[in-house]
């Protein structure tokens, strides 16, 4: 019966059937996360293509705009030629058509002074303004910046004039228009990173969801932008007052989530899987070893009965006159199976560990034996000093001996030789037993002490698992295969903790 065969014939089917399952539940995922970010993507390619159409907006704005302000412009200097006109009148000429122009004019804001600088006439200016000279001396001198006076000779007067309010209304709507572009159109679209900088692509004009510690450093700001154009193409804009602008932007936060999302589900998966392999794997061994201590101690009790009627029949043989070389050699086996007992009832309790010499050990195991199986096994020991003070349980370690003893002759189908060193360094003793038998592939160094695996048509698989739980958790030591080669045998290394 190979129980670890079945084993893991069983874990490659779950194995399969996990993955069946992870595949189908990314591929679904996958493809939801791949609808949703075609859909962002789409979104962003609107919204690119609304900021060129708004700027073609806003440029159109802008042509009419300028159409407008030069006809604002030209009537203003039309105003200005009638004033000259008064001032100059060709002769013979009616100023009435003349005058009537002049006061029409609605829009235009004008202020006469006289030849003391005191003003006459303020006309289009904001109700209440009239009389506050300190309005009318700053408006008057804004005005002297943009148009030369208007001096009327025969009378003294001077006559400044500024833009109209409707060309200063236009100008103000314009500046509004282009920053509700940018704030709405270039800002707040999308949900997407942006990143508004001039003509150069060095200075960064506005900028929406890009951390301030990039754009304060210019290395980090130039990366950025580079990353972000490799991304999408920049979009040029052509924007009044500011002139050639460029939008950098990338894909918005939604959509590098949705290309993380498989991965990071993958990984939650994976560690629930874990997580539960972990407990149920607990729950498995905290039953198999209720299941082996129970089992262990039974079979000690049940030894316990004919143990006892062997050592009186043992006794009446003795008292018959047999033989006493035979008497011995039976004692021996009784004692042995008393030893063998002791193992089995010291199983799930706590050892009780003395004081030992390892070398002494393993020389009282081999002895006992070597005269119960083939003689044609020859048995060796070889130590590099006389002593090797270890703390051990003398019936559970002479089991561990007894286990890699007999699954070396097994090996060896009783033909061969079994070498026992024994060597140490400051804190650790080992004992290396190295048989000539058939050997392992690298495959196994590890499964060879998974309970069920066994290379024999009998058997159980159970004595190396059981020899690496008395070595390790009894005795808080480690054992291995340290080497091993097809054909030429197998070294089994146990490392234990010096006394002292």
């Amino acid at each position: 019966m190979n129980l670890y065969s079945n084993k893991q014939r069983w874990k490659f089917f779950l194995l399969i059937a996990a993955l069946v399952i992870v595949g189908i539940t990314l591929w679904y995922s996958n493809a939801i996360a791949e609808k949703i970010r075609q859909e962002e993507q789409l979104k962003v390619q609107l919204w690119s293509e609304a900021i060129q159409q708004r700027a073609e907006l806003v440029n159109y704005t802008q042509d009419l705009f300028e159409s407008l302000r030069q006809e604002e412009r030209d009537k203003a200097d039309r105003l200005a030629q009638a004033y000259g006109l008064i001032n100059d009148p060709p002769p013979d000429m009616d100023l009435t058509f003349v005058t009537e122009y002049l006061w029409s004019n609605k829009t235009i804001p004008v202020l006469i002074y006289d030849s003391n600088d005191s003003i006459l006439y303020a006309i289009n200016l904001p109700p209440g303004k009239q009389r506050n000279l300190a309005y009318t001396d700053s408006l008057r001198a804004e005005m002297l910046k943009r148009n030369e006076p208007i001096l009327l000779k025969d009378v003294g007067h001077t006559i400044v004039y500024n833009e109209s309010y409707r060309f200063s209304e236009l100008k103000s709507v314009m500046q509004d228009l282009i920053n509700s572009f940018i704030s709405e159109t270039v800002i707040n679209s999308a949900s997407v990173p942006v990143i508004l900088t001039d003509s150069s692509q060095t200075q960064v004009l506005r900028a929406e969801r890009i951390d301030s510690l990039t754009l304060e450093d210019p290395k980090a700001l130039q990366k950025k932008l580079a990353s972000m154009a490799d991304q999408n193409e920049p979009i040029a804009i052509d924007l009044p007052e500011s002139g050639l602008n460029y939008i950098f932007y990338e894909e918005s936060l939604v959509i590098r989530q949705l290309r993380f999302f498989p991965v990071v589900q993958l990984v939650l998966i994976a560690v629930f899987l874990f997580t539960s392999y972990l407990i149920f794997s607990t729950f498995r061994k905290a039953e198999q070893n209720q299941v082996w201590v129970g089992m262990a101690k039974e079979t000690a009790h049940q030894l316990g009965t004919p143990m006892s009627s062997l050592m009186a029949w043992m006794a009446l043989l003795e008292a018959q006159g047999v033989d006493a070389a035979t008497i011995a050699e039976m004692n021996k086996d009784v004692d042995r199976l008393n030893t063998i007992t002791d193992r089995f009832s010291k199983i799930g309790s706590k050892p009780e560990p003395t004081s030992e010499d390892l070398g002494e050990l393993v020389e009282k195991s081999f002895d006992y034996l070597k005269t119960r199986i083939s003689r044609k096994v020859e048995f060796s020991i070889e130590k590099q000093v006389d002593h090797y003070p270890v703390k051990v349980s003398v019936p559970l370690f002479s089991w561990v001996l007894e286990n890699l003893v007999k699954n070396a002759v097994d090996a060896m189908e009783g033909i061969g030789s079994l070498k026992a060193e024994i060597g140490e360094d400051a804190t650790m003793i080992y004992v290396d037993i190295t048989d000539t038998g058939k050997g392992l592939p690298k495959g196994q160094f590890k499964t060879v002490f998974q309970p069920g695996f066994t290379t024999k048509k009998r058997g159980w698989g159970l004595g190396l698992s059981l020899t690496k739980r008395i070595v390790e958790d009894y005795h808080d030591g480690k054992i291995f295969v340290k080497r091993s080669e097809i054909g030429k045998g197998t070294t089994f290394r146990i490392i234990l903790k010096r006394e002292g």
